[in-house]
């Protein structure tokens, strides 16, 4: 499934951004998403990641410790989206983010597990 990743940019600390990983094709409610960054000189990190369960009609999610209470994972599936919203960034949030689906739905924080990317965006956290 094609993804698109965007949203990324050049934001002060403490600053907020929302980030968007849209699919043209493909229905992303019957994958597993997730989001992941790399910092320059650093290995892709995992960020968050939400499941979906048509059976329930409900969301589940968890985010990585580094980020946990700033950032938050969700997915509107009428527009076959996810997002990432991120409050209180700081200059260690500098990195490219990456969106993935993964089509075994194993809600993991390894980025092998994933199957498709999109081809990431820049946020940049600087004063």
């Amino acid at each position: 499934v094609p993804l698109q990743a965007s949203g990324g940019g050049l934001v002060q600390p403490g600053g907020s951004l929302r980030l968007s990983c849209a699919a043209s094709q493909g229905t992303l409610s019957n994958y597993d998403m997730g989001w992941f960054r790399q910092a320059p000189g650093k290995e892709r990190e995992f960020v968050a990641t939400i499941s979906w369960s048509g059976w329930s009609g409900r969301a589940t999610y968890y985010v990585a410790d580094s980020v946990k209470g700033r950032f938050t994972i969700f997915r509107d599936n009428g527009k076959n989206t996810v997002y990432l919203q991120m409050n209180s960034l700081k200059p260690e949030d500098t990195a490219v983010y990456y969106c993935a689906a993964d089509r075994t739905r194993s809600s993991s924080a390894d980025w092998y597990k994933y199957d498709y990317w999109g081809q990431g965006t820049l946020v940049t956290v600087s004063s």
